[in-house]
């Protein structure tokens, strides 16, 4: 970085009037810089003994248990009667193929669209890793097609019968990685020594400047930041392997390894489903967004609804503009029918500005987030604070002295640290990405 020194501070010398109403006061246009940091250290800090640091995560089965119907077996009449053999597929949340532990259970017949319901069966048999048989638990026909969905209700097993075949799922590992972050700052000894208006010292202001900056750049990097090791976070629900710095490590010139983490908005437009139960991304349009469409997203959102039922969502401008306008007379889309409820701005114990808006499903904190501008503006990252945490490899420290010339007349510090952020359960956490 270029040095500062005296001559190159042109109001130094051409100003030699006395304008200046309080000579020592600089005012800074940002204060609240970094709010998405501050919450994630202020969550949780962990120190991982390695800059790959791994965790684990889990999804109970029981949130969902299904399998589709991959033939198109014969119509089976009401009684004791046994279905024709019954190819399957998509199984979620049982045995990843079929074996006595299947038989028993109690399942509902969702059409492949799963908007009507059929009837009810029970798994009877078993014939191989793909196939099934089965009896109708209703009063009416039951005539299964190719695609049909098969929900799990429970089981029912015959008196004086043995247990079924034990199975279990998997915890999953996720990674992510620190990174080395570093903000110089620089000035000749006779700036140090100047006596000066606006900053009675330019060290002491550069190294508030550089310390915001470097906070920044963390606030960045933790929101936007890539990773070539990647996070496992797309291979963490079907348990295909992590990746390693072995395999995909980025080198500087000099061929020493760079590391990086992957931040969330990264993470999620990478992972994230765009449509489905679990859906993370959203993509809404400020001309036709509905009230309904409102609702729907927010079932969503608060699907995985934390004990005190508020989620943090940290907006750019554009998007605070945005719920800010249907607060009130236009409401959704122009129709003053459909409102939403926003509180008054109040200002929280981590010291950044928020507002509450009110869904039927949950309240929505929202923090206007500085970094969150330009094509980011209209965006909105809604967290679940307790599957983010911040990783602390190295904690930050301001290094003195660093220059390397002995000759050089001047001071040289900076800011240092190493620290990623680590994200699990990726379908909790979601992002919003208004449209004009």
């Amino acid at each position: 970085m270029a040095t500062k020194n005296l001559s190159g501070s042109g109001v130094l010398f051409t100003d030699r009037r006395d304008f200046y109403i309080s000579p020592q006061v600089v005012k800074e246009l940002w204060t609240d810089v970094t709010p998405f940091t501050t919450i994630v250290a202020n969550q949780e800090q962990r120190t991982p003994t390695d800059p790959l640091f791994k965790m684990f995560e889990h999804r109970n089965p029981w949130q969902n248990q299904e399998f589709q119907a991959a033939s198109d077996p014969a119509s089976l009449a009401a009684g004791n009667s046994e279905s024709a053999a019954t190819d399957i597929d998509n199984i979620i949340g049982l045995a990843s193929s079929a074996d006595s532990s299947y038989l028993g259970l109690e399942c509902e017949v969702w059409d492949t669209t799963r908007t009507t319901l059929k009837g009810q069966a029970l798994i009877t048999t078993v014939v191989d890793s793909n196939t099934i048989k089965f009896k109708n638990l209703g009063s009416a026909a039951l005539d299964v097609a190719d695609n049909d969905v098969f929900r799990v209700v429970g089981n029912a097993h015959g008196e004086g019968t043995v247990a079924p075949e034990a199975w279990s799922d998997e915890i999953k590992v996720v990674h992510n990685s620190t990174q080395i972050f570093k903000t110089p700052l620089q000035i000749t000894g006779t700036l140090e020594a100047a006596a000066l208006r606006g900053e009675s010292s330019e060290l002491a202001r550069l190294r508030l400047q550089k310390s915001q900056e470097h906070k920044i750049q963390k606030e960045r990097a933790f929101l936007f930041g890539g990773s070539t090791i990647g996070t496992g976070l797309a291979d963490s629900r079907d348990g295909t392997s992590s990746e390693s710095f072995a395999e995909h490590a980025i080198t500087d010139v000099n061929g020493n390894v760079v590391r990086s983490t992957m931040g969330l908005v990264t993470a999620l437009g990478k992972y994230g489903d765009t449509s489905g139960d679990d859906q993370s991304v959203f993509t809404i349009s400020e001309a036709s967004y509905s009230y309904s469409n409102f609702v729907d997203d927010m079932e969503k959102v608060f699907q995985y609804i934390p004990e005190q039922g508020m989620k943090m969502a940290f907006a750019g401008r554009g998007a605070m503009s945005y719920f800010s306008k249907i607060d009130g007379a236009s409401g959704f889309a122009g129709n003053s029918g459909w409102n939403i409820n926003i509180g008054p701005s109040e200002r929280s114990s981590y010291g950044f500005n928020f507002r509450q808006l009110e869904t039927p499903h949950g309240v929505l904190m929202l923090i206007p987030t500085p970094v969150l501008r330009g094509p980011y503006s209209k965006y909105m990252v809604v967290v679940s604070e307790e599957n983010l945490f911040h990783a602390v490899y190295r904690p930050p420290v301001y290094q003195t002295n660093i220059k390397t010339d002995d000759a050089f007349d001047g001071v040289k510090d900076q800011y240092m640290s190493d620290e990623g952020l680590g994200i699990t359960l990726i379908e909790s956490h979601k992002l919003f990405k208004i449209t004009d």
